[in-house]
């Protein structure tokens, strides 16, 4: 099998890695410094204090690497819609696309069934830019339960690794899906498969939603916003509004808002992905993490004062720091 990491950063390094020792081709779309390390270095893991390596084909140009059985996208939201255009020299026939990335991703209703059948989001594919280049037929699925961060370019390093899960859309079992999940279990990775991959991406998003912005506006970790009595009140609106919606959309929510905080808790004073945007000075994935609940609630004209609210604040700072998209 040849796969190919769109966004080899600290996700996509570690996938390639553990696809390339199940025996996988593995290549890599890179620029600048990560380009350049791939190239010299190949894939590096580091996890328990030891450090792995496996090779990898690296190039800028999608048309060096050719096409290929599976694309892992595993890019910031935010930076998709101008990549997305670029991948169809990786593409063939039969080529999937796994969707490893934060928040509600674009294919997210397509045969979701229903009046939002094949909806799509504004803060997520403005214009169907991303949907007209990895039709959503290609999809498959993924959500990810690891921390990993990338302490240099082309490298990974793991904090700790649950599982993955892959699913395609119409819940169907496929041997397509079954073969990829296959090869992480070959390289020591816990793969489920169910055939509803839709709750595992909301359940997720659930706990994101409000933990990533909030600490991008307050320089918090988990732990701190949540010993705070005022702004866990302002949490557990936000993810009651978002169990709400669920309810809507026939994805309820498997536990209580205050269970889930508990679980969050436990975890420890977790710096969130986007936290640590904010203090390296990139652009922030906020749009398909907390601006699609709020689209959301206004397509079903549910109300979402809490979601809008901190969705706004966060915008606005972000703006203000050169790191979201000014107003047009």
């Amino acid at each position: 099998m040849r796969a190919v990491i769109v966004g080899p950063g600290a996700v996509g390094v570690w996938m390639g890695e553990r696809l390339a020792a199940a025996g996988w081709t593995v290549s890599a779309l890179a620029r600048g410094a990560t380009l350049s390390a791939l190239q010299t270095h190949g894939l590096r893991v580091i996890e328990g204090g030891e450090t792995r390596t496996q090779p990898v084909i690296a190039a800028a140009d999608p048309a060096e690497l050719g096409p290929q059985d599976y694309l892992i996208v595993s890019l910031k939201a935010q930076a998709l819609p101008e990549v997305a255009p670029r991948l169809a020299p990786l593409l063939q026939a039969d080529s999937a696309v796994v969707s490893a990335m934060n928040g509600v991703p674009w294919w997210f209703f397509h045969r979701f069934g229903g009046a939002l059948e094949g909806t799509r989001l504004d803060s997520v594919d403005a214009g169907g830019r991303i949907a007209k280049a990895l039709p959503p037929e290609r999809v498959i699925g993924c959500v990810l339960h690891n921390s990993n961060f990338s302490p240099e370019p082309g490298v990974s390093q793991v904090a700790g690794v649950d599982r993955l899960i892959f699913g395609e859309p119409d819940g169907s079992i496929s041997p397509r899906v079954e073969a990829l999940a296959e090869a992480f279990r070959a390289a020591g990775v816990r793969s489920d498969t169910p055939t509803d991959i839709r709750t595992p991406i909301w359940v997720k998003l659930w706990g994101n939603m409000y933990a990533n912005p909030i600490s991008a506006l307050t320089g918090a970790g988990t732990a701190d916003m949540l010993a705070d009595d005022r702004v866990r009140d302002l949490v557990l609106q936000m993810m009651r509004e978002m169990a709400a919606l669920g309810d809507r959309l026939g994805l309820p929510l498997p536990l209580s808002p205050e269970a889930r905080m508990e679980i969050a808790r436990k975890l420890g004073n977790f710096r969130t992905s986007m936290l640590q945007d904010v203090e390296h000075g990139r652009p922030i994935e906020l749009d398909p993490i907390l601006g699609a609940l709020v689209e959301l609630g206004e397509r079903l004209e549910h109300p979402t004062p809490g979601l809008s609210a901190v969705y706004g604040l966060t915008r606005l700072s972000a703006r203000l720091k050169g790191l979201y998209p000014a107003a047009t």
